[in-house]
């Protein structure tokens, strides 16, 4: 599901999006949300590209010239509210939500950095925030581990995303956050913990995919720093997020948070608990 607004980057997302649907063989539905008491078709003082119907309609040639010749179901559908409030809404059935980083702001309220990071915070299964020119980047699938159980989903999603693109897959664990001192023995045995740890985490992943080539990396170092280092030369980053989602909870931690507003490549935030439907 794309959120579009008639901005550029909206189509930049709906390019990307469009490529995901026809990798991974999934329909694509294009949403746009338009204010209360705006009507859908345009009237005789609309201006020109200004209402729903033409947002949407371009959002469709958008796919379908990226599509190209792969048989993917496109809806195109409009909503009235507020476009975070649709897209976390709608995120309730929808496997993937994709948006833009900024939008226009007119007619349907535009997908400002905001409402990107709104959406990244509340959404109830992984988001997809595509930067402005990033539609065809390519280059390996960066993952973030953090070696518990909330790295799980995360890990799917990025190995799905791999597996599709044919691209390497990159497990980052950025193992300390903080400034330690310790002896060198001391580090040696910390280390090696950690290389235990991601290994844990990525135990029984190769079997499902056996054709994502996986690179390990385990460094100490602050996880924003490292991932932002390694998105240089990536097509994609995943990293993890607390909470299962709705506006009750405020759960995009700090390192998502950087992340997402550091890297200048897509970006896909992943729910805790997300079985990416």
């Amino acid at each position: 599901m794309v959120g579009v607004d008639g901005s550029a980057d909206a189509e930049d997302a709906v390019s990307w999006a469009a490529d995901v649907a026809g990798r991974q063989g999934l329909d694509l539905i294009l949403l746009t949300a338009v204010a209360s008491g705006v009507h859908v078709t345009a009237t005789v003082d609309s201006p020109p590209g200004s209402t729903a119907d033409a947002v949407l309609s371009r959002a469709r040639r958008v796919a379908r010239d990226r599509l190209g010749d792969a048989r993917v179901r496109i809806d195109v559908e409009s909503d009235h509210g507020t476009p975070a409030g649709v897209l976390v809404d709608r995120s309730e059935t929808a496997w993937l939500v994709v948006v833009g980083t900024r939008g226009l702001g007119e007619f349907t309220g535009g997908l400002s950095g905001s409402v990107s990071t709104a959406v990244a915070t509340h959404a109830r299964c992984a988001v997809a925030v595509v930067p402005a020119g990033t539609a065809r980047a390519t280059g390996p699938v960066v993952v973030g581990v953090d070696g518990t159980a909330n790295s799980m989903p995360a890990l799917r999603l990025a190995f799905t995303t791999a597996a599709a693109r044919g691209e390497r897959l990159v497990a980052v664990h950025a193992w300390s956050d903080v400034d330690l001192h310790l002896e060198p023995d001391a580090w040696s045995r910390t280390e090696e913990g950690e290389q235990a740890a991601l290994a844990e985490s990525l135990a029984g992943w190769s079997e499902e995919f056996p054709t994502v080539d996986v690179e390990r990396v385990v460094v100490r170092d602050r996880p924003v720093r490292e991932l932002v280092a390694r998105s240089a030369s990536a097509s994609t980053v995943v990293v993890g997020r607390r909470g299962r989602g709705g506006f009750r909870s405020l759960l995009l931690g700090s390192t998502s948070r950087a992340v997402l507003h550091s890297v200048e490549v897509p970006v896909v935030v992943v729910p805790a608990g997300d079985e990416t439907r």
